[in-house]
């Protein structure tokens, strides 16, 4: 499994357990392992996850700040998935390029989603990384 693949696995598993309203690690374990995510991406899906789970109220606060007219409650719950992978990463893993999550962010909008949600999720993720107050020290340009 790619680490794009592994972006979208996350995405997946996310958009159910907003679904079911369930975040928890127990689920999110079983579901790693049933789908049998190799070693070498099971580190970065248990990162992400657990990253996401276990900040989920930050997160969602962080998207919502940086939302232009919208309410949380409005966005399609694929890009919301979405949106909470690439805070999860701006945020939470420091190994990734801002660039890198920005771009896997929109490609994964670009296939699941709406035709406008792509540039909707571009917007948000780069309007954070330009006005971030707590990520502008790890900028590198």
């Amino acid at each position: 499994m790619s680490r794009r693949l592994s972006r979208e696995f996350c995405m997946k598993l996310l958009f159910e357990m907003d679904a079911n309203n369930e975040f928890n690690l127990d689920f999110a374990i079983r579901s790693i392992n049933n789908e049998g995510v190799q070693k070498r991406q099971e580190e970065y899906v248990n990162s992400i996850i657990n990253a996401v789970i276990e900040n989920i109220k930050i997160i969602d606060d962080t998207i919502e700040k940086y939302l232009k007219g919208w309410k949380l409650d409005r966005i399609a719950k694929v890009d919301l998935a979405i949106l909470r992978i690439g805070f999860g990463e701006l945020m939470y893993l420091d190994t990734i390029d801002f660039e890198v999550s920005i771009n896997e962010a929109v490609e994964m909008a670009k296939k699941y989603s709406g035709s406008e949600s792509a540039s909707f999720i571009n917007g948000v993720l780069d309007k954070y990384v330009v006005q971030g107050e707590d990520i502008n020290d790890r900028k590198t340009d």
